[in-house]
Parts: structure tokens; sequence; C-alpha cells
């Protein structure tokens, strides 16, 4: 991750802030505020709201406004552009699949930490070289697992990661475990059936209970 700048995070790495991150797909605009709110009052104030549906951005616009005390990202950067739109709407830090050059260097002008995605030990010596140690590694568990990352810590011993991608409350401490890794990224916080619902309790919940990982 670049290196944080004192206005977007007041802390040394994102990867340190919490065990989760929880990532987030909004569908609704209505959602959005709700479920920051529900994540920040079960001990998570970090949230990737992720680029894939077309509310995503003022969902991020308006966690920034009426949610200012989660740290919150934009996750599956994919071009450029998206870098500079999530970062124009609010977010404070990114997260991408992959790691293209153009899209390190894009990311990098952003002025904002961000995490590229990795998934072989090339594409990690890529985004080492290019000057950012912490990255996401993704799918991970289709990717090798925290056996990979256990195996690959050793030959990368600056490599520290935030895996995502088939993490669950069942293998989470698996990872957190590992000594490259400082946080894991979960889908598992913001079930569909509870935030069509409104179950912010439910949230809240999942959100403690991740909270206590480790």
């Amino acid at each position: 991750m670049s290196a944080p700048s004192e206005t977007t995070v007041p802390h040394a790495s994102l990867l340190d802030r919490v065990p989760v991150v929880p990532v987030v797909i909004v569908d609704d605009l209505a959602h959005a505020v709700p479920i920051a709110r529900a994540l920040v009052a079960g001990g998570l104030p970090v949230i990737e709201l992720t680029l894939r549906t077309p509310v995503a951005l003022d969902a991020i616009r308006a966690i920034a406004d009426e949610v200012p005390e989660i740290l919150l990202g934009a996750g599956t950067i994919t071009t450029p552009a998206q870098a500079e739109e999530a970062v124009a709407a609010g977010a404070q830090f990114l997260v991408s699949p992959g790691a293209t050059p153009t899209l390190l260097s894009a990311m990098g002008a952003t002025g904002v930490p961000f995490l590229p995605g990795t998934a072989t030990v090339s594409e990690a010596l890529a985004v080492l070289e290019a000057g950012y140690a912490e990255m996401k590694f993704f799918p991970a568990e289709v990717s090798g697992g925290a056996a990979y990352l256990k195996a690959i810590s050793s030959p990368l011993p600056a490599a520290r990661f935030c895996p995502t991608g088939g993490i669950t409350p069942a293998n989470a401490s698996s990872y957190l475990a590992l000594p490259n890794v400082g946080c894991v990224g979960g889908t598992w916080l913001t079930p569909a059936d509870a935030v069509d619902t409104g179950d912010w309790g439910r949230v809240t919940a999942l959100a403690a209970q991740a909270a206590g990982l480790r």
C-alpha cells in the first residue's frame, strides 16, 4: 500500500487497522449509510465498497458525508478512471483485483493508500518492484489459500497481504495467524437477507464477531 497521508488515513497501515475489512456490494443506495453505521457499531470502522453496481459511487458519497468516522475504501478498481472517480467521491483508500503497471501508476497518482491485487509470486514481485509492500491476495481460496501464503512468506518477506475471496468465519483465523497477513477481506458481514430486511442489528453482531478475530 502506498504511504498514507495525514489527511486520509491516520494510521501507519490499513492492514493493521482491523482484522477483517468488510467487502460490501450496495445495490440500493438507501442501504449504504445504515450498513456503514452498523459496521461501526460492531467495532469495524472500515468498509471496502465495491464499484460493481450503478449506485456505488453515490453510495461512497453518502457514506463520506454521513458516516465520517468510518475509513471508506473503494474496491474492484480496474481502470485509472475508476480510481480518480472513487477518490473524487470520497474514497480514502483503493483496492484492485489485479495490478497492471498502468493501474498501479494511476492509483499511486491519487495520493491515497491502496492495495493492488496479486495472485502469484510473479505478480507480488512486480508490485514489490514498483515500491509497494502491501497488497491484496485475490482470489484467495482458489489461488492456494493460507497454505500458499505461508509457503511464500519466506522467499517474499517484505510482502504483506490482505487475502479476499472465499474468506469465511471458519477459515479467517488460519489466514490471520500468518506472519505475512495483516487482515482479511470478507463479504459475510453484510448478508443479503439482513440487508434486504434492514436487520442492521445482525450486521452489527457479525461485525462484532469479526472484530474479535485474530
